[in-house]
This record gives structure tokens, C-alpha cells and sequence, in this order.
């Protein structure tokens, strides 16, 4: 690993690096060169990143030693990457797709602001699928994203570049958003911790599309610790970071069952759901079979969000630039927006139902697979028109995107690997305001069956 002669830099987690920094065993600017030489050595196969700013980097690593405030930055000299579709000053924001105004962003986005108050270095810039609409990350424009743990499968989406970058090491924590899974998808995809936070919990991004309400920011890291601690940062609270495991008995539903008719789910991505569900039998918590009150229409509300979300994403856009696909998605999205703009009373009626359901069975939370398969192959969708793509995609990620819509917090934690070594991620959901729980049993995961943090790149996959 690149680092001094006492401090291997890559690889290191958030809290193990800016404790370094702060405590003066290395400075801001070695960090930063040794995520550079790291991404200078990977991101040619990996194609994580949109854009590398290293002039900046070194700029703001040298002004960040001579912060009198250095020993207090919880994020001190942290190397992040920011999603490509969040404002960063002096950088177009791309959105996966020529179709974007070219022209660099005026300021920071209010969340990149407060990561570099909290003494985080950005990077640079994550590649998206186009109008990050996709559970994959490639674009006509720009070329696939790869998985580091196989370069042949899909790191996922929409935060694909972002979960990427954190599994190859060349950034410990990368800022993402998600809409309908963007977060936990990439973050089972890559074997991350990623969790999307409930309403009001984050700043939404100025002038960025919520997808009618869905849409949260958050973070993407190896570690339970350093996600609850970006967090806290990105909250602008001091809330999460001292995340314990439980300290009394949970009662908690686990379920296979498909919010999908007819989507069932790959035998290795059931082998670790199952265990852990034993793990937290061992740990002394109640996890009960306990399948949620899905109906066949409960995919309604999202999709209608989703096409006016990504409709309102191509505002401002040259529509003639887009991919075919994406255009019918607009078109789509559009005549949906000015006819039948979607209610807010479908999705209150639909998160009634849950949380009576929840409160009736005396459920803390709802464990799920995150995804139904292991990571998709690169190139599966490609060519494909939108409702081919949108009703293959339903067997790929049943569980997430009902969570957006209900506004439950949900996370995706490592949960093992499938026969030939690729991440399999669970989902864990609780009501609103549940954030401090998941955390809590996500950490209790991670003590009890410990993942393998970065992907095992060698020589022969770069």
C-alpha cells in the first residue's frame, strides 16, 4: 500500500486516517497523493471516476495542515469522492450524459461545502448511469463503470463510480444519492456499508431533482463507524457517530418474499440472507419469518415518481442528446407531469400500511436481501429499449425502491459472498426517524460476521 515508511494511507479507513491527521503521524498532503497514486493505477480498468481534480487536491491538502481548528475536523485529510450529479465548484455537473450544460458548477453543492468544512479532501467526480436512472453504471458518452471485485459485473447504480471508488481504495467514503436504491444497490454490488437516510435527515441538493420526494443524499464506506460519522457530517449533527450495537432484545421480521409477482431470489444471495438471520438469533435478538403487506400495484407510485423525477432531471438539457432509452423515459415522464402529476396521498396511504404492519407485529425493523441476484454482467442491458429494460431490471432489485417511496430508512450491509466471490448485501428498513437503529445492527453485523472490506484487486484485473 502507498504511505509513509510508519503509515500505510491506502486502504485505511475514514476514522483510522483522520485520526492520524489529527493527531500530527502524517499530514493531508501524503493522503492525498497516495489516493491519487491509487486511482492513477486503478481507475484506467475501473472507470470509477468522472473527473480527477489533483492540482486541487494538493492545493486544498496543503491549505487544510495550516487550519488552526485541524485536531477538531472529524473528516480530517479524508480523501472523498462526490457523485456526479451534486454541484462542485469548477466542474460541470455531467449527470452521466452529454446532454448537461458544460459549464463548471458556481459553488459547492451545501453537502460538498460541509465535507470540506469537516476537513475532507474531494477527490473529484463519480460516474452515473445517464439522468442516474440506472442500477447499472454505463453511458454511451462516457463507457461502462466496472466492478472491482470482477471487472466483467456491474458495480451497480446509480452511485456506481462512487461504491466503485470506496471498493478499489482510492477514496475511503464517497458522498451518493439515492432515489430508488442508488446507494444500497452499489453497496451490495461492491460489498459497502451505504445507507439512505430518512426524510429531512440531509440537505436535498440545490436545484437537483428529489424525485418527487424520494431521492436522499448519503454515504457510501467500508465501515459502519466511518459511515455513521459521514453522516453526522452531512447532517450537521452529532448524532450518529457514537453508534453502539443494540443494547436490548430487537424483534425483527425477515423476508424473501418479493415486492415483485413472480422475482425470485439466486440461492447465494439466500445462503447469506440466512445467515444472517442466524447471526442475530446468536447475538440473542428475535428475527422472525415475517413477509410485509406487498399488493401488485405497490410498484405504481415509485415508477410514476421515478419517470417525473427523471423528466425534471432533463430540464435544461438537449433532449435530442440524450440515449434512445433515456428519451422514452422522459417523453414518459413528462406527459405524466403535465397530466396526471403523482399524489402525495398514494404514498401516505402506502406507508400507513407498512408502519401498521410493522406496529401490529411488534416489528423493530425489516430484514431483505438487497438485491434478488448477484452483481449484473456489464453489457446485459445494452441496446435495450425501456420496458424490456425496466421489467428485466424488476428480477435484479425488487427490495429497494419501495423504501423511497414509503421514506423509510434503509441501509445495505455485507452479508457474505456468492460461490464465485462476488458481494452479497441485506437490507435492513425501519420507520422514519430509524437511522440510529440501523446503524446500531449494522454494526452488530459487522462485529459478529466481519466482511472482507476492500475488493481483492491484483495485477492481472487492473
Amino acid at each position: 500500500m502507498s504511505g509513509t515508511a510508519t503509515e500505510p494511507l491506502v486502504g485505511r479507513t475514514a476514522a483510522e486516517l483522520s485520526s492520524a491527521v489529527r493527531e500530527g503521524r502524517v499530514n493531508p498532503l501524503d493522503v492525498v497523493e497516495a489516493h491519487l497514486e491509487r486511482i492513477a493505477a486503478l481507475d484506467g480498468s475501473v472507470r470509477a471516476f468522472q473527473v480527477v481534480r489533483p492540482d486541487g487536491v494538493r492545493e486544498e491538502a496543503l491549505a487544510l495542515s495550516s487550519r488552526a481548528d485541524l485536531s477538531r475536523l472529524p473528516l480530517a485529510g479524508v480523501p472523498v469522492s462526490i457523485k456526479d450529479n451534486l454541484d462542485m465548484a469548477g466542474y460541470p455537473t455531467r449527470n452521466g450524459t452529454l446532454a448537461s450544460p458544460e459549464e463548471p458548477a458556481a459553488s459547492d453543492d451545501e453537502l460538498v461545502r460541509r465535507l470540506r468544512l469537516a476537513g475532507a479532501v474531494p477527490l473529484g467526480k463519480t460516474t452515473v448511469p445517464e439522468l442516474c436512472l440506472w442500477p447499472f453504471t454505463e453511458t454511451a458518452a462516457f463507457g461502462a463503470t466496472r466492478n472491482p471485485w470482477n471487472l466483467d459485473r456491474t458495480p451497480g447504480g446509480s452511485s456506481g463510480g462512487a461504491a466503485a471508488s470506496v471498493a478499489a481504495a482510492m477514496a475511503p467514503l464517497a458522498l451518493g444519492a439515492d432515489g430508488g436504491g442508488s446507494i444500497r444497490i452499489p453497496a451490495s454490488c461492491c460489498g459497502l456499508v451505504g445507507i439512505k437516510p430518512g426524510p429531512g435527515v440531509v440537505p436535498a441538493a440545490a436545484g437537483q431533482s428529489t424525485w418527487v420526494g424520494m431521492s436522499e443524499n448519503g454515504p457510501l464506506g467500508t465501515t459502519v463507524a466511518d459511515v455513521a460519522l459521514m453522516l453526522d457530517v452531512l447532517a450537521g449533527t452529532e448524532t450518529y457517530r457514537t453508534v453502539e450495537p443494540p443494547d436490548r432484545q430487537l424483534r425483527i421480521a425477515a423476508s424473501v418474499a418479493s415486492p415483485a409477482v413472480g422475482v425470485k431470489v439466486h440461492p447465494d444471495v439466500k445462503r447469506c440472507f440466512d445467515g444472517t438471520i442466524a447471526a442475530l438469533r446468536g447475538a440473542g435478538h428475535t428475527v422472525v419469518a415475517g413477509d410485509p403487506p406487498y399488493r401488485p400495484t405497490d410498484s405504481v407510485p415509485f415508477l410514476h415518481r421515478a419517470f417525473v423525477g427523471g423528466a425534471e432531471v432533463a430540464d435544461g438539457m438537449r433532449f435530442e442528446a440524450l440515449e434512445r432509452r433515456t428519451r422514452s423515459w422522459v417523453r414518459n415522464g413528462r406527459w405524466l407531469r403535465r397530466n396526471r402529476p403523482p399524489s402525495q396521498a398514494s404514498a401516505d396511504a402506502l406507508r400507513r400500511r407498512f408502519q401498521d404492519w410493522l406496529g401490529e407485529g411488534g416489528y423493530d425493523l425489516l430484514l431483505t436481501p438487497t438485491l434478488a441476484t448477484p452483481p449484473l454482467r456489464i453489457g446485459a442491458y445494452q441496446g435495450k429499449s425501456l420496458w424490456p429494460t425496466i421489467i428485466g431490471l424488476t428480477r435484479f432489485m425488487p427490495f429497494a425502491p419501495l423504501m423511497n417511496v414509503l421514506g423509510f430508512p434503509a441501509m445495505s450491509v455485507p452479508a457474505g459472498q456468492t460461490s464465485d466471490g462476488l458481494p452479497v448485501g441485506v437490507q435492513l428498513a425501519a420507520p422514519r426517524g430509524g437511522e440510529s437503529l440501523l446503524l446500531s445492527v449494522a454494526l452488530l453485523l459487522q462485529t459478529i460476521q466481519p466482511w472482507q472490506r476492500l475488493a481483492p484487486l491484483d495485477e492481472d484485473q487492473r
